[in-house]
């Protein structure tokens, strides 16, 4: 525990400095990142990392993931456009390598491209929008409780496990308190927030950040589950890899988006 707390402490206040930095310094934080964990996610799924076809995967998570906006560059195709022709590319690997690279080894590695590539996208145009490091903070914040709830919670009163077949430790109850605190930690962003944020969209992000933080978590467990691993990674002393620490960032930060909760 002592280990995880110090991780834990300077790995945040290394990643809430480069929220403050902001800018291109933040984006390319935010690119080596998500080419760390496509590193841990092929690692993970028992593929060599130096892999062509990995190799493919990198440059498809530089694609989704470049500082088009700090560059004032434009991307060359729509987001639908690039990930259908990285599709084709992995189809015809497995044609090119007369099927040395099966159809499932490119089905998961453009799975992996995907979960990860816009994933970590939205974590870095998030900084970039109007009151950038508030959104940001707000959702850091509001998964940061989430976790922190429903570890004390499940601790403290935790009987009803949530899914042990998936995740043994976690209970409905600590579920809830997880909810809870993240809920509350929005409405005191939308408090101090100037007007910026209303409490009832607060309430709305904050369950979000929970709710579909936690079932982030929960994909994380399942996936290490069939590949039997604890962790994806050892980069993060006691947390795991990024992978491990992200899991639930990867998932809330493009689903605020789509659902339009954060302003355009």
């Amino acid at each position: 525990m002592k280990q995880r707390l110090i991780t834990g402490i300077v790995a945040g206040i290394l990643f809430l400095g480069m929220v403050l930095w902001g800018g291109l310094p933040y984006h390319l934080f935010i690119l080596a990142m998500a080419w760390i964990g496509f590193y841990e996610f092929v690692r993970m799924i028992g593929l060599s990392a130096g892999s062509g076809s990995a190799w493919l995967g990198y440059l498809g998570i530089t694609v989704l993931v470049f500082p088009y906006q700090p560059l004032n560059i434009q991307p060359l195709l729509p987001l639908a456009n690039m990930l259908w022709l990285l599709l084709v590319l992995f189809m015809l690997i497995t044609v090119f390598t007369k099927n040395q690279v099966t159809i499932r080894t490119s089905a998961l590695l453009f799975l992996g491209i995907v979960y990860v590539g816009i994933g970590f996208s939205y974590i870095a145009e998030s900084r970039h929008m109007d009151h950038g490091v508030f959104w940001t903070f707000l959702l850091l914040a509001g998964i940061w409780t989430s976790d922190a709830g429903a570890y004390f919670v499940g601790k403290a009163f935790g009987k009803t496990k949530l899914w042990p077949a998936i995740s043994p430790n976690k209970t409905v109850e600590g579920a809830l308190g997880g909810v809870v605190m993240a809920a509350a930690a929005a409405v005191v962003f939308a408090v101090f927030s100037g007007g910026l944020l209303s409490v009832g969209n607060a309430l709305i992000i904050g369950l979000s950040c929970a709710v579909v933080g936690q079932l982030g978590d929960l994909v994380q467990s399942a996936y290490k589950r069939v590949y039997g691993i604890k962790d994806t990674g050892n980069l993060l002393p006691g947390h795991g890899g990024i992978l491990d620490r992200c899991d639930s960032w990867i998932v809330v930060f493009p689903f605020v988006h789509m659902l339009m909760l954060l302003p355009a």
